[in-house]
């Protein structure tokens, strides 16, 4: 029986390498889309197999798709997938979790230490028109990493990824993972919080590596951002909406956060009214000048990660097909 694969987006020159991986078997079909309700009826129709990178999947584009068997998301995160109605239709929902974890680990780490270095304060300063002192910027925000403690939040491949990371740069690491097994902080030898109010007093670096779940959505607040130490640095490379972005705002120029580094915020990319934090960023005010680093959802992007998006996608839809499914998302946590 044949298998049709649908690509609304398309990412790639050619199809060659999703060709080779599937075989004779399989019907690849590849559109130009930004949104899936640019799609034709009669290619929603004949899809078995829908494979999503950018788009977002939800009830009423699932009605269209009358022969849909499995969704894979070409990438870590699958918030974007209405999982229940996914259920509700037998449509299994796959990820590729994969991929991207040394880059994203990276990522974390370069934000992080960029700005507790102060390459951005140095960087700005030096550049003014008039030039500026040659001398070192003495701010809160400069510390050495053996005198702070690394605090992630998720720790799962990525976390685990940058704990080693930080870990190797002199930090003390701790996170908080309620659902990791007991033990787990002892096999990459580092501290385990309890609570996340207890990981937050302590962390001077917090790093967010949590999927977007019910659960973590608006988990880090203003209440939340108060508990970390006066002058703390906040990097996400995770899920926008876990942060509260005003908050972070209003912490970051009220002084009490020393730093921020993003690479993903609420709404992206970002719109009118844009976030504060955004607004003063793009005009370069003052209280974000060599604090605040923004970069565009980025953090997964190398050549090789491009690539491994393709092949690891295209094996994990395969898998499914021949009966060997893997990356199975369960549908438990709406």
């Amino acid at each position: 029986m044949s298998f049709t694969v649908l690509y609304p987006e398309k990412l790639y020159a050619d199809d060659s390498v999703e060709r080779r991986i599937y075989g004779p078997g399989v019907n690849v079909v590849v559109r130009d889309t930004h949104e899936l309700s640019e799609l034709s009826d009669a290619d929603c129709a004949s899809a078995d197999g829908l494979m999503i990178l950018r788009q977002s999947v939800q009830e009423p584009d699932l009605a269209r798709f009358t022969r849909l068997r499995c969704v894979v998301r070409m990438g870590v995160g699958y918030d974007k997938i209405d999982r229940k109605a996914a259920a509700a239709r037998q449509v299994t929902v796959c990820n590729v979790p994969d991929y991207g974890t040394t880059e994203v680990a990276d990522h974390a780490i370069a934000l992080a230490m960029a700005l507790r270095r102060g390459l951005l304060l140095h960087h700005d300063w030096q550049r003014q028109p008039d030039g500026a002192p040659w001398k070192a910027v003495f701010d809160p925000l400069i510390r050495r990493t053996t005198s702070l403690t690394f605090g992630i939040v998720g720790q799962g491949r990525i976390g685990t990824a940058a704990a080693l990371r930080a870990k190797a740069l002199g930090y003390r690491v701790v996170f908080f993972d309620p659902y990791r097994p007991n033990g787990a902080e002892l096999a990459i030898g580092v501290a385990r919080a309890p609570t996340l109010e207890a990981l937050l007093r302590q962390t001077h670096t917090l790093s967010l590596h949590a999927p977007l779940t019910p659960e973590t959505n608006g988990m880090i607040g203003a209440r939340e951002l108060a508990l970390l130490p006066k002058g703390a640095v906040v990097v996400n490379t995770a899920r926008g909406p876990i942060i509260d972005i005003d908050a972070l705002a209003a912490a970051l120029k009220s002084g009490h956060l020393a730093g921020v580094g993003l690479d993903v915020i609420p709404v992206e990319p970002p719109a009118d009214p844009l976030p504060e934090l955004v607004r003063a960023y793009r005009a370069r005010e003052k209280w974000t000048e060599g604090r605040l680093i923004i970069t565009p959802h980025s953090a997964f992007h190398t050549p090789e990660a491009w690539d491994d998006i393709r092949s690891k996608g295209a094996e994990t839809m395969n898998a499914f097909i021949t009966g060997r499914a893997q990356n199975v998302i369960a549908p438990e946590d709406f």
